[in-house]
């Protein structure tokens, strides 16, 4: 719709308020005057009238800065709710598996191991201080040992469901898991803007390089939100997010005991 097709239909909708709330006004001084002439009583009328006015701004309150206040917050949760669907989907689909590979690829991921192997008796704080340890962990990727046509599959095949991720309108929601989307995607554009991934030039590898940790650190960070998210609220899913833990090399859907 072009500017002016805008502006007329701006107009056309704010006539329509006015006219109606013309006629609202026009039916409220009815009722009134209907009232007078059939109670013959233009005092107590009034007295009503003017005491309904003086409660408009405690309507106006308990509307707008609570019941809306209060409302919105239950919509937010609703949203929330559907985008924790949508991570949990990603991680489903891409996040852990990207992780598995991308671990093996880390020269420094035994000093951090052990605090990612998220048990059922976790508390709180344990979450908490994990959180606080990756925060100060600078993820590394041995690019030698990244299969990149492996990779290249593996996100080309993908490309569609990010992108379609990423159309969520529910993100604005999660700031972090939208970084996280985009650079999962930026990494895919990478590797699909190349005819081929062998035998790359040193800087080149090192440009993928620096793609990949960039998509390593979120995924570690916005995982480890999610394995709370789950053991909080769904522990039938928390289940099996344990047993395929992509940090656990012991890690097996099978449950042994």
């Amino acid at each position: 719709m072009d500017r002016t097709g805008f502006n007329k239909s701006l107009m056309e909708r704010l006539r329509w308020q006015l006219l109606l709330g013309a006629l609202l006004i026009v039916l409220s001084v009815c009722f009134y005057f209907a009232e007078i002439k059939i109670f013959q009583s233009p005092r107590d009328t009034f007295f009503y009238l003017v005491q309904d006015i003086a409660f408009v701004p405690i309507q106006v309150l308990l509307v707008t800065l609570i019941i809306n206040r209060l409302l919105g917050i239950r919509e937010k949760r609703s949203r929330l709710a559907k985008l924790n669907m949508v991570i949990g989907a990603f991680f489903s689909e891409v996040g852990t598996k990207l992780l598995t590979y991308f671990s093996d690829a880390d020269p420094k991921l035994g000093t951090i191991r052990e605090y990612l192997i998220v048990t059922n008796n976790w508390p709180e704080k344990e979450f908490v201080m994990v959180s606080k340890r990756l925060k100060n962990y600078i993820c590394e990727i041995d690019i030698q040992k990244v299969d990149l046509e492996y990779l290249r599959r593996f996100l080309l095949e993908r490309r569609d469901f990010l992108l379609q991720l990423l159309e969520n309108p529910n993100l604005l929601e999660h700031e972090s898991f939208t970084e996280l989307l985009l650079a999962v995607f930026h990494l895919a554009e990478e590797m699909a803007s190349r005819e081929y991934v062998q035998g790359l030039p040193e800087p080149d590898l090192k440009h993928l390089a620096n793609d990949i940790v960039r998509a390593y650190t979120f995924l570690v960070t916005e995982w480890l939100a999610h394995m709370r998210h789950l053991k909080d609220n769904y522990p039938y899913l928390f289940s099996l997010a344990m047993r395929t833990n992509p940090f656990d090399e012991s890690a097996s859907p099978v449950i042994q005991k």
